[in-house]
């Protein structure tokens, strides 16, 4: 059995809290620096930025959405340790070995690029990059220790982040799309994303200091987190009463 350098015992720290470190990182950095209203001194440019960061955004929940609806793999490992029952490698795990690692990695990224701060750009994307490293280390130690020969076979024909998307047709063959499982399974990253957009918005109208615009964007981003919090309750007492399975 290999022994654990600093590199993967970081991993697994960051596998433990990844729910509490990823967060508070994003609101410090949004809440730290503020948005600019315009990009390279046009506001142009700022909307142009800001929907192409709005498709990266819903490209990486796509991604998510694909990989999901085709096949579930357990992210949660056991005791919030690293774990898994069997190798998964059908589906978009076929394209590459981390296909929900690059749908969070394209959220964040446009998530970072709306807020448009160069810090927040910069900073940002390499900090979540590096700490996805870290949990994709800690997860190949467990994988390589467990599966052995089948899984160095698997990483041999499967890249860790760039999917091949001309293996396709082949990986999904024979395969249904869910998209009961996607809505079940992956309900909370769509609102927390949902969530960051809003929080942006506010914090641009915020920092514009237009009291007025400020305060329309602020009712309407609370009238739809409502909601949105609405449908994640029916969403979670259709899964608990078996409804949504």
């Amino acid at each position: 059995m290999y022994s654990k350098n600093w590199f993967v015992k970081s991993g697994d720290f960051f596998f433990k809290y990844r729910n509490a470190v990823f967060p508070v990182i994003l609101i410090g950095f949004l809440a730290g620096f503020p948005p600019p209203s315009s990009y390279l001194g046009s506001e142009n440019l700022e909307n142009t930025k800001s929907v192409f960061a709005l498709l990266l955004i819903i490209s990486g929940l796509a991604f998510r959405a694909a990989t999901i609806g085709f096949a579930y793999i357990k992210r949660g490992g056991l005791n919030k340790q690293v774990y898994a029952d069997t190798l998964v490698t059908e589906g978009f795990f076929n394209l590459c070995r981390n296909p929900l690692y690059v749908g969070n990695m394209a959220i964040y990224i446009g998530i970072f690029i709306l807020h448009g701060h160069p810090v927040v750009m910069v900073a940002g994307g390499l900090l979540y990059y590096v700490i996805y490293e870290m949990i994709i280390a800690a997860e190949e130690f467990f994988l390589r220790n467990k599966f052995g020969a089948d899984y160095t076979a698997y990483c041999a024909r499967a890249a860790r982040w760039v999917p091949d998307f001309s293996g396709y047709r082949q990986a999904v063959k024979g395969m249904s799309f869910r998209f009961s499982r996607v809505i079940a399974k992956d309900y909370t990253t769509i609102f927390n994303t949902f969530a960051g957009v809003v929080l942006i918005e506010c914090l641009k109208s915020y920092h514009a200091g237009a009291d007025k615009d400020f305060q329309e964007t602020l009712q309407m981003a609370s009238v739809v987190i409502l909601l949105s919090l609405c449908m994640m309750a029916i969403i979670k007492y259709m899964k608990k009463s078996g409804r949504l399975v």
